[in-house]
């Protein structure tokens, strides 16, 4: 007998922020964006997602004004006249097909792409490194550091003047964030380092104060966290509950609304030593620790991670079952679905039951195609 998803489509709230149902299109970098403009094309491909019932579409990495925050030629800006009549017209498609958005607002600091693209000017990182012991580009000096903070600022105020319904800011994945977080990547001997992961984490805190100085009280700001990195899969910023909570703890006091707490897989227990096989994921942790609004994401209705999709593995659909079965236990409060939305603009639909069509599997193609 196949389970119920109807706890996947009962409305959710988050300040200002209300949702259809808790289903979040997670980001996805995409680079159809020439010049850092996102053209109709761009705007065409989230509509269809908010046609096809995602509660809350969360835009592909979108980047800040700094000289060096993209490590791909066609990233969309999230700055300058252009670009931002470009956001205009996907954000206004959005709202016309019923549906809620956030843009993911990013720095992608030292690291490199996948195209071989390089920046017209050195790229710029805590330490000047791109992870233990590599070094890339140049450390930021004191004034990058307040400027950058500005612009994380700036581009979330430019999202609320918009129409946009709240913001992400990434903090996940090796880049500019999460390096200051990472003792590997960040060896500052000033304010914006230390020995500690409570300390390194100090940057973070002063982008969400910043941003939340500029969009207000009502306007809700997600937080992308992850514990691996892009540089090394196996890192642990937090080996224990107590650092998780040094970790995420300030963050939220510092005016984040959410934390999309990003894993492999999101059936993984975050501390199996603690809890067993069947213990609470990542978000489920952030949440318990911190009282807030998660967001988990993580291989949803496929059975092979990202990482393979990204070797050029195809993924089996899967049940939801488990998904179900956590979010009934209310273990996090929404999911974020990355590769199955890529394929199939109507996937939520069709989990629904208000679209029959069959789904559209996911294949590696769908990487290199706006459908």
């Amino acid at each position: 007998m196949a389970t119920s998803h109807d706890v996947l489509f009962q409305p959710f709230e988050c300040k200002s922020l209300n949702m259809r149902n808790r289903i979040v299109m997670a980001p996805m970098t995409r680079v159809f964006s020439p010049g850092g403009v996102p053209k109709g094309n761009v705007a065409e491909y989230y509509r269809k997602r908010s046609a096809g019932e995602v509660g809350l579409i969360l835009s592909e990495g979108t980047v800040i004004d700094r000289p060096t925050s993209k490590n791909e030629e066609a990233i969309p800006f999230f700055h300058g006249k252009e670009a931002l009549a470009g956001w205009q017209t996907v954000i206004d498609g959005v709202h016309e097909a019923g549906g809620k958005m956030g843009p993911q607002i990013w720095h992608t600091a030292s690291t490199r792409g996948q195209q071989g693209w390089e920046p017209e000017h050195p790229v710029e990182s805590p330490s000047g490194l791109v992870g233990p012991g590599d070094p890339r580009g140049k450390a930021m000096s004191e004034e990058d550091v307040t400027d950058a903070i500005a612009a994380y600022a700036k581009a979330a105020g430019e999202s609320e003047r918009l129409g946009f319904d709240m913001v992400e800011i990434h903090g996940a994945h090796g880049y500019l964030i999460d390096q200051f977080f990472w003792s590997g990547t960040n060896e500052r001997k000033d304010i914006w380092g230390g020995a500690t992961l409570k300390e390194r984490s100090k940057f973070a805190a002063e982008v969400i104060r910043a941003v939340r100085r500029e969009v207000g009280d009502d306007f809700p700001i997600a937080l992308r966290v992850s514990q691996w990195k892009q540089q090394d899969y196996k890192v642990r910023l937090a080996e224990t509950p107590e650092a998780m909570t040094d970790w995420l703890l300030p963050l939220v006091e510092a005016g984040a609304d959410m934390l999309h707490c990003s894993q492999r897989r999101f059936w993984e227990p975050e501390f199996p030593e603690l809890d067993g096989a069947d213990g609470f994921n990542f978000a489920g942790w952030a949440k318990k620790l911190t009282g807030t609004t998660t967001i988990s994401v993580g291989s949803v209705g496929l059975s092979g991670d990202f990482f393979g999709a990204f070797g050029g593995k195809s993924s089996e659909p899967t049940d939801l079952n488990e998904l179900v079965r956590r979010m009934e236990r209310e273990e996090f409060d929404l999911i974020a679905v990355g590769r199955a939305l890529l394929a199939d603009p109507d996937w939520v639909a069709k989990i629904k039951g208000t679209n029959d069509e069959p789904r559209i599997d996911f294949s590696p193609k769908a990487f290199g195609e706006l459908v």
